[in-house]
């Protein structure tokens, strides 16, 4: 059957928020920067009958979306969220033609984040789109780790691994997207006493101390958490699919796990 003119509309959902669309985290320890994401992409199919009514289905558009480029010349990494269809295209189609019109061979980490918000806002100001941009800077004879928030109808760019008040760098995990699973594991609880608001807090994670490969581990953890949660919750499967995993570091980066493309797969009935 063919859906077309006015009978259905094939939309973006957007809730109003970054949190509606897919899981992102980037998780930055001392030996370098891990950064993960699901696959999934939702939209909202809004079906117009000919009496007038207007129906709205959600569906999974597919489970093979690529949320996570490295720029190979530059050598930084880049995390979307948010909205991932922008005038009809993919976040992927607008990156790699982000590359080619606005990049230098001299751009690094430091100077693609402003550039990056400036091309997105200039072509959809109203975008609910984020990004991380994650890499490494040379000062002196020492690589220093970046790792950036970037929001585009916010116009945005705050920097996440650098203490606000000393500036000196810092270890941890920023994620974006479907948060709110890790963030009940991971940020101290609360409950109402008599009193007031009683906060419980939980056992640290100690980033500072933190092995690469215990990062890549609990990179693929959160994401892996959050979708395994969804699929028994009563609540739309905002995340899934395979887990991509890109690894910066001072000396030279890789993907540890990617997904691929591939032909037909042998079925067994």
């Amino acid at each position: 059957m063919t859906m077309q003119g006015d009978w259905f509309k094939v939309f973006e959902l957007s809730s109003g928020s970054d949190a509606s669309l897919s899981f992102v985290i980037t998780v930055y320890v001392p030996e370098g920067i891990v950064m993960a994401a699901d696959s999934r992409q939702i939209i909202t199919i809004e079906n117009k009958q000919p009496n007038g009514t207007i129906s709205l289905i959600e569906t999974i558009r597919s489970n093979f979306v690529y949320k996570i480029f490295y720029l190979g010349q530059q050598q930084v990494g880049i995390s979307t969220f948010g909205e991932s269809i922008l005038g009809k295209l993919t976040i992927e189609s607008h990156i790699k033609r982000f590359t080619e019109e606005m990049l230098e061979a001299d751009d690094d980490v430091a100077t693609i984040p402003a550039k990056l918000v400036s091309y997105f806002k200039a072509r959809f100001p109203s975008s609910d789109t984020a990004f991380h941009v994650a890499g490494y800077k040379r000062k002196g004879k020492v690589s220093e780790a970046q790792v950036t928030h970037c929001q585009i109808s916010r116009n945005e760019i705050k920097p996440l691994n650098v203490h606000p008040e000393s500036k000196e760098i810092v270890y941890g995990t920023s994620w974006g997207g479907q948060g709110d699973i890790i963030a009940n594991l991971l940020q101290p609880g609360q409950f109402m006493t008599s009193d007031g608001v009683t906060h419980i807090p939980k056992p640290p994670i100690l980033f500072d101390t933190l092995p690469l490969q215990d990062a890549i581990d609990f990179s693929i953890y959160a994401v892996r958490t959050t979708i395994d949660t969804m699929r028994f919750q009563t609540r739309p499967k905002n995340v899934g699919g395979p887990i991509d995993v890109l690894v910066l570091g001072p000396e030279g980066s890789h993907w540890v796990q990617r997904k691929g493309l591939h032909g037909e797969r042998r079925q067994s009935y």
